[in-house]
């Protein structure tokens, strides 16, 4: 099985942590940076070899990891000189991507299962799979509904629940064959394109452990919870 890690990214939220490292190594407890979390939870699911698409700071991030022999991967690089979104660095490596493979962001910290979503994804046929987190939204002010100047609806303090993307997918490459290398590709781009191509994306829906490291106060969070989730994070290490 094969993943690719979209490491290229500045992480502006994360200043100052960001300044002189990349997000992806910014270290979560005493001894791992976020990165090797996920080198290693990816050997321990079943994936083989391992695309990091790197940018911003990635002669450190290719430093660090080297060829991932250290953690039963083998591991290549995909450099963007400039922004390509969250889908756009995969089109510069098509030839290099077998049929179907796993898409993450580098900065999440999770127990979700990668090789099932990709199991998951290969038996669903779909085009893309996005894996799903609950969420719940408390709105701090009474909401109301308004037709033709008239209050017809009122609601105190309500609660949204939603699902968000994880910022892990399954993908199938022939997916990406109509867009043109080098240029953008966001992640709300191919899926808009999918829906109006009455070619639904899959959802995989998880609800254990998951963090996305993309501000201070879930750094923060992260680093805090590290100690206590350290067994379920990084089984058997």
């Amino acid at each position: 099985m094969h993943a690719v890690i979209l490491a290229g990214g500045k992480g502006v939220r994360l200043r100052p942590y960001t300044t002189a490292l990349p997000k992806p190594l910014v270290p979560i407890g005493d001894q791992h940076a976020i990165l090797e979390i996920v080198l290693r939870q990816l050997a321990s699911c079943g994936f083989t070899t391992c695309t990091i698409a790197i940018g911003h700071l990635g002669h450190i991030i290719r430093a660090y990891v080297g060829n991932g022999s250290q953690w039963g991967l083998r591991v290549g690089y995909s450099t963007e000189d400039s922004p390509l979104g969250t889908m756009g660095p995969l089109l510069t490596m098509m030839d290099r991507l077998p049929d179907n493979f796993l898409v993450m962001n580098g900065d999440i910290l999770t127990d979700l299962d990668y090789g099932d979503v990709l199991k998951q994804h290969q038996a669903s046929e779909a085009p893309l799979t996005v894996s799903t987190y609950a969420r719940k939204v408390s709105i701090d002010f009474g909401v109301l509904t308004t037709e033709s100047g008239k209050v017809v609806g009122f609601k105190e303090k309500p609660s949204i629940d939603y699902r968000v993307s994880m910022g892990v997918y399954g993908l199938t490459r022939d997916t990406l064959a109509h867009y043109t290398p080098g240029l953008p590709l966001g992640f709300d781009e191919l899926v808009l394109d999918l829906l109006a191509a009455e070619t639904p994306p899959h959802a995989y829906e998880f609800d254990g452990y998951w963090l996305d490291i993309g501000r201070p106060d879930d750094y923060d969070r992260a680093n805090a919870e590290f100690t206590t989730h350290r067994g379920l994070l990084l089984k058997g290490a």
